[in-house]
């Protein structure tokens, strides 16, 4: 028996991956990745260069990424069934030889993993590798610690209502926001009205080539990529105890 060993591959530099990532990478005979159809995948760009020769890829094509919302009957359907029997394939494969799947940051912070694992744990052996999770290498981007003394700090998703979004970020002194991409105006618009967005950052591609860090305010919101996270630094709260 095999195992499926997933690796967490840290925000995007292929520098900031661990040690025992790293090592469990170069050493695999079959290594599997989530892709959008006809795209690479930005997990096995982090690690071209590093596979072995003889290595057999898995690429794990979604049946759907962007193109119908994500909270439709018909989107749930489809992935449902794409990580049914994406589990059952990587299942047969691990009972002659370990798989590795690779995962950008941290698989257990809202990585795709996360569907597979929930499928496979109860029949396969299966270990999971930590990373440094994207947000990470974006706020070291920015130069400024995102969280200081007592700071509370929250992670949004872009995809959220956006009263819901404005409520939180009123209510929290540091703020990450994620899966921003087509959410960005609504975004912008939360900041907005909660009075943050003079404070926030867009960090797109962090750690990655191509990597850009700005004022959100100054973003046009209609040209945002997928690989982007929002910013709101707190501001320290009772930092004189951490002094």
């Amino acid at each position: 028996m095999g195992r499926i060993i997933c690796c967490g591959l840290g925000p995007g530099d292929p520098e900031l991956m661990s040690v025992k990532a790293d090592r469990t990478v170069r050493a695999a005979t079959h290594i599997a990745y989530f892709r959008k159809k006809g795209h690479p995948g930005q997990a096995r760009r982090i690690v071209d260069g590093m596979l072995a020769p003889s290595v057999s890829e898995i690429p794990m094509e979604y049946p759907v990424t962007t193109e119908i919302a994500f909270d439709s009957p018909d989107y749930a359907r489809l992935l449902a069934g794409f990580y049914d029997a994406w589990a059952a394939r990587l299942a047969v494969i691990a009972r002659e030889a370990d798989v590795v799947v690779l995962c950008e940051g941290d698989p257990f912070f809202y990585g795709s993993f996360m569907h597979l694992y929930t499928r496979l744990r109860a029949s396969a052996d299966i270990e999971v590798i930590a990373g440094i999770p994207g947000m990470a290498g974006c706020w070291n981007a920015v130069g400024r610690p995102i969280a200081l003394g007592d700071d509370v700090m929250t992670v949004l998703m872009g995809t959220l209502p956006e009263k819901e979004l404005e409520q939180r970020m009123r209510t929290s002194d540091a703020l990450v926001v994620m899966k921003t991409g087509r959410n960005l105006a609504k975004v912008r618009r939360a900041l907005a009205a909660a009075g943050r967005l003079g404070e926030a950052w867009l960090i797109e591609r962090g750690t990655m080539p191509g990597e850009r860090v700005t004022r959100l305010s100054e973003v046009d919101a209609a040209e945002c990529p997928y690989f982007a996270i929002v910013l709101v630094h707190g501001q320290g709260r009772r930092l004189e105890f951490c002094e």
